[in-house]
C-alpha cells in the first residue's frame, strides 16, 4: 500500500468544498475544530522557506505515518496532542471528504502553541556550519575548532529558532528563547528536546539511519507541555544513511536536502516564485521519503520506548 503513495497524483490544492482552514501553513492545513484540530499534510514541498510549484506524491501520506509512528512510541516519555488518524473519527462534516483526508489527516488536540523551534543538532551542517563558520558557534553554544562540514559534534546540542509564518527562521540564542517563551519553559523545552533527539536517533542508528539534525514543536495542554506537529520526519530532520556516512562533504539523504541541493545548482534567488522541479527530481525524492518510512516504521510491529528501552 504504501508503494502505491508514490504512484497518485500529488495534492498540492486541498478541496474540501465549504470547509475551508483556519490556517493554512507551508504543507499543512488546518482546521479548527473548537478545543480540536483537523491537521491535514499535502504533498507540497518547501524549501528555503518558498513553497515550490511541484508536489512530492505520496509526502504528505509518508510525513503522517512517520509522525504518527512517533507519537504512538513516545507516550510514556511526553504528551502530546495526537487522537486519531481515522476519518471515521472526524467530525461528520468531514465524511464526504474521506478519501482526500485518508492517511494524510490527524485529529489532534488544540494547544497553546509556544512560538520556537526547538532544533537539536547532532552534526554540524546547513545554517549551523555556516554560523560555525561565521562565529565558531551555533546559536551561541561554542564549539571546538577546526571541526569539518558534516562532523559529528562532541554531544548533541540544542539550537533554537524562531517559528516564522512567513519567510525564513531565525537562529536564536538560549537567552532570546527565554525573551520569548520565558525561562521556566525554556529549560524545560531545551531537556525535552535533548531526551527526545537522543532516544530517537539511538534507535534510528539501529535501521542505518543517522539523524544529523531535527526540530521539534511543542504547546501547552491542560497546562502541561506537549509535542505538537510532526516528529521526526523527513521534513523536520536530516536523514542520512549510516554506511555512506563521509564527514568533509555533504552527505546523501532520505529527506529534502536532496532538492535543496538541487536548486543549488539553478538560477534561483530563494525568493517566490519557486522553481518547478523536473520529474526525475521530484520521482527520486518521493523515493527517499518512501525509504525513510520503509526503514523507520514497520506497521506489523509499532514502536514503543519503555523503562529506557526500544521494543
Amino acid at each position: 500500500m504504501i508503494e502505491r503513495w508514490i504512484k497518485e497524483t500529488p495534492v498540492t490544492k486541498l478541496d474540501l468544498g465549504p470547509l475551508k482552514p483556519a490556517h493554512r501553513g507551508k504543507v499543512r492545513e488546518m482546521f479548527d475544530l473548537g478545543d480540536r484540530f483537523l491537521m491535514v499534510a499535502t504533498d507540497r514541498l518547501s524549501a528555503f522557506d518558498v513553497i515550490l510549484p511541484s508536489g512530492i506524491p505520496g509526502k504528505g501520506k509518508i510525513l503522517t505515518a512517520i509522525s504518527v509512528a512517533w507519537f504512538d512510541a513516545l507516550q510514556s516519555v511526553v504528551p502530546h496532542h495526537y487522537i486519531s488518524k481515522d476519518p471515521k473519527d472526524f467530525p461528520k462534516e468531514f465524511q464526504p471528504f474521506s478519501d482526500v483526508l485518508a492517511d494524510r489527516s490527524l485529529l489532534v488536540r488544540r494547544a497553546k502553541r509556544l512560538d520556537v523551534e526547538c532544533v537539536v543538532r547532532g552534526y554540524l551542517v546547513g545554517s549551523g556550519w555556516k554560523d560555525y563558520q561565521r562565529t565558531g558557534a551555533v546559536s551561541g553554544v561554542a564549539l571546538p575548532p577546526g571541526l569539518r562540514l558534516c562532523d559529528k559534534l562532541p554531544e548533541p546540542i540544542f539550537t533554537p529558532s524562531t517559528k516564522a509564518e512567513e519567510g525564513h527562521d531565525e537562529n536564536i540564542n538560549f537567552q532570546q528563547m527565554e525573551s520569548i517563551v520565558g525561562a521556566e519553559h525554556a529549560t524545560q523545552l531545551r531537556s525535552l528536546s535533548l531526551r527526545i533527539y537522543s532516544e530517537l536517533a539511538g534507535y534510528c542508528a539501529t535501521r542505518g539511519i543517522i539523524v544529523a539534525d531535527t526540530k521539534f514543536e511543542f504547546g501547552i495542554i491542560d497546562g502541561r507541555i506537549a509535542l505538537i506537529d510532526e516528529v521526526l520526519t523527513p521534513d523536520s530532520s536530516r536523514f542520512w544513511p549510516a554506511d555512506q556516512y563521509e564527514p568533509g562533504r555533504n552527505q546523501d539523504s532520505f529527506d529534502k536536502q536532496y532538492v535543496r541541493d538541487y536548486l543549488e545548482t539553478v538560477d534561483w534567488d530563494k525568493t517566490p516564485p519557486g522553481p518547478v522541479l523536473p520529474q526525475e527530481i521530484v520521482n527520486a525524492t518521493a523515493e527517499r521519503y518512501l525509504e525513510a518510512y520503509r526503514r523507520l516504521v514497520d506497521p506489523e510491529r509499532p514502536l514503543r520506548f519503555t523503562g529506557g528501552t526500544w521494543s
